[in-house]
């Protein structure tokens, strides 16, 4: 169950080129949730997927280097979303009008794994939020917003005080709720600034929404994996920090640092 957790807390990417399949798969239980999607070119081919034509063509051709395209998100959620596996061939014609004829792209994706089986609870600012796991079970925090939706949220309706809808969360739930409540059988926090900081414009009121599921485990890892992977100039994924203790086996220990 350890190694189950770790991977459903993970943030995943993949990328391919076009010409290549790229494939997602998530673990047992659980199904894939895309977070974000890019399609196109944003540095040279020499730092990422070289270009297929001869050498003596490619140099006759101006690569665009600022190339996207802005269907690829939907076309993800198309694809993939809700699924434990998909796996298609990249190109420019499976995202419709292609932006940059002559210039070689790529695919880059951004994923969860999210829980079959989940519970989610919201309470609105300054309201205590209370998770419970039955006997024998215990609390696996997946997501934690804080802040205000664009969706807003039925529970605690948005109140117009003159001002837009604009969506503002903190970019630290996800950790502070895995620090509460990962592991353990029950616990309580108050949705409020004093614990999460305030996002937003003064005077909008926030709420806390909380993803999690309950499972039989003698111990759950304390991952704090919260943001999706960054890129540095070469476009490869910078590693997001992991705090790691104990784990069962060696084979588990494999899994968690792949």
């Amino acid at each position: 169950f350890a190694g189950y957790i770790s991977q459903v807390l993970k943030n995943y990417t993949d990328h391919a080129c076009d010409g290549e399949y790229v494939s997602l798969r998530c673990p047992h239980r659980t199904t894939i949730s895309i977070q974000s999607s890019f399609y196109g070119r944003i540095v040279p081919s020499h730092q990422m997927c070289p270009s297929r034509y001869p050498h003596s063509y490619a140099t006759l051709i101006k690569e665009d280097v600022a190339c996207s395209v802005g269907t690829s998100l939907q076309k993800m959620l198309d694809e993939c979303q809700d699924r434990r596996s998909c796996q298609f061939l990249v190109n420019s014609r499976l995202f419709g009008a292609d932006p940059c004829p002559g210039t070689g792209k790529y695919l880059i994706v951004w994923y969860k794994c999210r829980p079959n089986e989940y519970k989610s609870k919201v309470a609105c600012e300054d309201d205590k939020l209370r998770l419970s796991c039955k006997k024998s079970m215990v609390i696996a925090i997946y997501s934690a917003i804080f802040g205000r939706t664009q969706g807003g949220s039925l529970e605690c309706p948005y109140q117009n005080l003159g001002m837009p809808m604009i969506e503002c969360q903190s970019a630290t739930a996800l950790q502070l709720m895995i620090k509460r409540c990962h592991g353990k059988r029950s616990c309580s926090i108050y949705a409020s600034t004093y614990e999460f900081g305030d996002p937003c414009y003064p005077g909008i009121r926030k709420h806390l929404n909380v993803i999690y599921t309950c499972d039989n485990s003698p111990f759950l890892l304390p991952v704090d994996e919260t943001q999706l992977p960054v890129l540095n100039s070469s476009m490869e994924p910078v590693g997001v920090s992991t705090e790691m203790a104990l784990l069962s086996n060696v084979l588990a220990a494999y899994a968690f640092i792949t």
